[in-house]
């Protein structure tokens, strides 16, 4: 499935092909769909990627200035490159799959770090697919939901299934779950398997309580890191265009203290950033702080060990 290029790229980055970049380039890519669970229904998700991309090349130049989130430029003298957009269908759910894995998976094989905009929860599912025989890896979750699903409506493929899918993924050798709260999708069933998996859940009023810390001791030092987020972890008062809001979520700052904390301990290989519903907030205040966090992610995965 072929790239679509952009009129506007994220922090107006350069465009470029996976195989043109070069090592250590962060290569961020963007793909609206996988695998929903109506055949053809476009989730409100699908238009997060243009809304981050808009949200990013505001009036003044984020690469360019002073970053007070990062104590410095935004990119540590790293490339960023954007990729583009894989061309996916609500309607062709294998083909979405296998853009985005193919996509990883060049990006990887040329010494890049993906990062990839969705697009609904089950987007990760491909791209953590394409990271196969890179292990051991350590997949950082940020998220409202733990996402174990084996499967709903007899989808095992969908947005509450990713961590699922993951856990058998042997490449994975640790899990840390961070933000849950209230009720999702994971029934007592689920939250009893990923217990048994070994995954570190440390819910978002762990993180009130004890601060972040309760999840950066979770992660081990010197290893290799996936991070995936989901924008409802973050408190619907601060970001409420999400799929699916629940009181309670992560502060602005808890995410970056978390994406920093990380990027102090581990190498950071990659990440996916997802559930952005942009017209769910007219104001794009979401939307820009949506971009804030990808910006973070960046700027982490710049200065990661």
């Amino acid at each position: 499935m072929p790239l679509k290029t952009v009129e506007k790229t994220f922090l107006a980055a350069p465009a470029a092909r996976p195989e043109t970049i070069s090592r250590g380039d962060i290569a961020l890519f963007a793909a609206a769909h996988a695998t929903p669970y109506v055949p053809g229904l476009a989730t409100p998700s699908a238009k997060s990627p243009a809304a981050l991309r808009d949200a990013s090349v505001g009036p003044y130049p984020w690469t360019e200035g002073y970053d007070f989130d990062l104590s410095g430029l935004l990119l540590n003298n790293r490339r960023l490159v954007d990729c583009g957009d894989v061309a996916t269908n609500a309607n062709d759910p294998e083909g979405n799959r296998t853009g985005i894995n193919e996509t990883t998976r060049a990006i990887l094989q040329a010494g890049g770090i993906p990062v990839l905009l969705g697009g609904d929860d089950s987007v990760p599912i491909p791209f953590f697919d394409a990271f196969e025989g890179r292990g051991p890896l350590t997949l950082l979750q940020i998220d409202a939901h733990i996402d174990w699903r084996h499967e709903r409506d007899g989808q095992t493929l969908g947005f509450s299934s990713p961590m699922r899918r993951a856990s058998e993924m042997a490449w994975f050798t640790g899990m840390v779950q961070v933000g849950m709260r209230g009720v999702g999708s994971a029934r007592p069933a689920e939250f009893a398997d990923a217990q048994k998996y070994g995954s570190h859940i440390v819910t978002a009023a762990e993180i009130h309580r004890h601060g972040v810390e309760a999840a950066l001791e979770k992660i081990p030092s010197g290893t290799a890191c996936l991070v995936t987020i989901d924008f409802d972890a973050v408190d619907p008062a601060i970001l409420p265009a999400v799929c699916a809001p629940a009181p309670g979520g992560l502060t602005f700052h808890q995410v970056l203290d978390i994406l920093h904390g990380v990027a102090q301990k581990t190498r950071i290989v990659g990440a996916s950033l997802v559930e952005l519903a942009p017209e769910k907030d007219p104001s794009g205040l979401s939307a820009s702080t949506a971009a804030r966090i990808v910006a973070n992610v960046i700027g982490a995965i710049a200065r990661s060990a």
